[in-house]
């Protein structure tokens, strides 16, 4: 997994879950919504380079 994807994949996890409890507090579900989904394009972001890395030889 490069560095940069890496880095890429955690910050889109945390900015994510940040959105997603400031929402969350405030009772916003569409803010919610949006901070859920940036955050498990996150982690999906780092499986494809987790799994990438494994088929390397």
């Amino acid at each position: 997994m490069s560095a940069s994807e890496k880095v890429k994949a955690k910050a889109e996890q945390v900015a994510g879950k940040a959105v997603r409890k400031t929402a969350h507090a405030l009772g916003n579900r569409t803010t919610e919504a949006k901070g859920a989904a940036l955050e498990a394009r996150g982690k999906a972001r780092e499986m494809k380079e987790k799994g990438k890395d494994n088929l390397k030889p």
